[in-house]
């Protein structure tokens, strides 16, 4: 029981604060539907159940991916965050097309909604919330792609060119939330327009919108954590450890390089060649010396090194496509 806890304890933190805001939204949501019948109310409910059973899953999911490794499972259990996301991604789609189905429904059969106030309020509530949760999820990507950013708005407009470099889990969250914040605005502005315009169909226009960004959601993030459930190689890592072997003066070549995403973490394979002249303790030095500074590297939780004699034929191109291993 304690080796959970600890494990939950090192879970993602974003996932975790998302998951509680977004289950206190859904219940504010599902409140002013029932008092209030609103369709697009009714599909921004579901949105905000489908977050937070998807980040309560991520969350769990990412705990569980730092657990060590065993006999059994010798490379760990980091690609365990990308299944669960898997997993929760088929949430969002459920909550997508029901949002869509009955938002169709009201642009074909328009109905007068009542509580515009409720809406409104709850609407409101929502929005800051989620822009809240949106916020601190882009200051989460920052600090993981280890970028120093002071500007008041930069987690939110810098994060979009740095989420290749963030954490599954991270990622997902900030996603969700910026489809959330967006559906929320959405659905206010299609319930202003419903009242006061009596374009009553806005309302279930609204709601289609709302399930289509949903699932752009899940398409984007099937994509991600599908390569990352295989085992997708981060090239840019690859070139950063692959510029500090060869300016190493013990190694002379390089026969290859794996970097390997697992969930969190990246799993490293280093195939060298060094002098044949060296001893064994020495050639042991060179490895201890080089483990060292790669599991220093940022995200690098595993490294495992094989030397080979130096056949004094550079090969070594910064790629792994025209080099096999000997």
């Amino acid at each position: 029981m304690k080796d959970i806890l600890k494990l939950l304890k090192e879970g993602n933190k974003p996932s975790l604060l998302a998951a509680i805001v977004n289950t206190i939204i859904a219940i504010l949501k599902g409140i002013a539907f029932f008092l209030t019948g609103n369709v697009a109310m009714f599909a921004e409910m579901l949105h905000s159940i489908g977050d937070a059973a998807n980040q309560f899953f991520v969350y769990i999911g990412s705990a569980l991916s730092r657990k060590a490794p065993t006999p059994k499972f010798p490379n760990g259990f980091g690609r365990v965050v990308n299944l669960v996301c898997l997993g929760a991604v088929i949430v969002v789609a459920i909550m997508a097309y029901e949002a869509i189905k009955e938002g169709w429904h009201h642009v074909m059969n328009p109905v007068e909604s009542t509580g515009l106030i409720i809406n409104l309020v709850v609407l409101g509530i929502a929005i800051i919330l989620e822009f809240i949760v949106l916020y601190k999820a882009g200051k989460e990507i920052l600090h993981e792609a280890g970028v120093d950013k002071s500007g008041l708005l930069a987690p939110i407009t810098t994060s979009f060119t740095h989420m290749n470099r963030a954490k599954p889990a991270t990622k997902l969250v900030f996603m969700e939330d910026l489809v959330a914040t967006a559906g929320g605005i959405l659905a206010f502005i299609a319930i202003i327009l419903a009242h006061y315009l009596n374009f009553l169909v806005a309302e279930g226009i609204a709601s289609i919108i709302i399930g289509l960004m949903m699932f752009y959601v899940v398409g984007r993030i099937f994509l991600e954590n599908a390569r990352g459930a295989i085992g997708e190689t981060d090239e840019e890592m690859l070139n950063h450890i692959s510029q500090i072997l060869t300016s190493d003066a013990d190694i002379k070549d390089l026969q290859r390089i794996e970097v390997v995403k697992e969930g969190e973490f990246l799993h490293v394979e280093i195939i060298a060649e060094v002098d044949s002249s060296h001893t064994i303790a020495y050639v042991d030095d060179i490895r201890d010396r080089l483990m060292e500074i790669i599991l220093k590297q940022k995200g690098v939780r595993d490294v495992l090194i094989s030397f080979d004699e130096d056949d004094g034929v550079r090969t070594w191109t910064g790629t792994n496509e025209t080099t096999e291993p000997k």
